[in-house]
């Protein structure tokens, strides 16, 4: 009897075994089918650089989980170049590479529709070295007091003239980790054409100042300027009249000119003489 009921306990025991075996090959056989590879970075790349098969493997991914723009064919990589740093083990998304047949280098990270302008700072215009590639800047311009063609003369004013400008480079250097401070003596921007115009004629007629801004503030500023009246709480300078125009003098009445008429000679006193058939006047004066 006993050792029937150990039997019989044993055998439950083998069949549950067996059951959880099956479970687990089925589980594992379902989630090997439902995985894929997925091409990431082997080592950290940096931005504008050209891809090669030693900086890339691929790992598999759950497939129902793949990332918007995930490479699955490390040969369709070959020679793209990154717009983005690329970290370590972080998947390579299309997103993060520039177009097709784009050449390496600064290029491939303007975006469309956008240039590339850079500026000479030092190490006040600059913020001091914190506006650093992947920041955003505010373009200030201080003019000073000038006279026009005319005698008239402006105020020195300084005013914000671009907003939210990305910076793209500082010095010859594009890469983004580096958070410590650098003083360089020139920074490379991303701008507009319409921008790219305003910042030269800027840069020409005053002083540049770069104001590091928020990443994630979006809102623009929307001032006036400031003044030396503004700064100093002074009440505005009221602009001077100007100068009443001279009134035209009353025109002359025309000169009238008199025409003398001479008088008529007087009239001579004479006679007729008569001497034969002729006869001739004769006056007496």
């Amino acid at each position: 009897m006993r050792n029937s009921r150990a039997l019989l306990i044993i055998g439950a025991a083998l069949f549950l075994a067996l059951a959880a075996v099956l479970v687990a090959a089925k589980w594992m056989s379902e989630q090997g089918a439902g995985r894929t590879q997925v091409a990431v970075a082997a080592v950290d790349i940096g931005q504008g650089s050209r891809l090669v098969e030693a900086n890339l493997k691929l790992v598999d991914w759950p497939a129902g989980s793949l990332p918007p723009g995930a490479i699955l064919d490390l040969k369709t990589l070959e020679s793209r170049v990154t717009r983005a740093n690329i970290g370590r083990g972080e998947p390579v998304l299309e997103t993060k590479l520039a177009p097709a047949g784009t050449m390496g280098g600064l290029s491939a990270v303007v975006a469309e529709g956008k240039r590339a302008m850079t500026v000479r700072v030092n190490d006040v215009v600059g913020v001091a070295g914190f506006a650093l590639p992947g920041n955003y800047v505010d373009i200030l311009v201080s003019l000073e007091a000038s006279g026009g063609d005319a005698g008239e003369r402006s105020a020195p004013i300084s005013k914000i003239v671009l907003e939210r400008i990305l910076v793209l480079a500082v010095a010859q250097e594009s890469n983004r980790d580096d958070t410590k401070p650098r003083v360089v003596n020139a920074v490379t921007l991303e701008l507009t054409p319409d921008q790219v115009e305003k910042l030269d004629l800027a840069r020409s007629i005053g002083s540049l100042s770069l104001v590091l801004r928020n990443q994630v503030d979006p809102q623009p500023a929307n001032t006036a300027g400031a003044t030396r009246e503004s700064v100093l709480g002074l009440p505005p300078v009221q602009p001077a009249a100007p100068a009443p125009a001279p009134r035209d003098p009353a025109p002359r009445a025309a000169p009238v000119r008199v025409v003398r008429t001479p008088a008529p000679a007087p009239r001579a006193e004479g006679v007729l003489v008569i001497r034969g058939l002729d006869a001739a006047p004769q006056a007496f004066n």
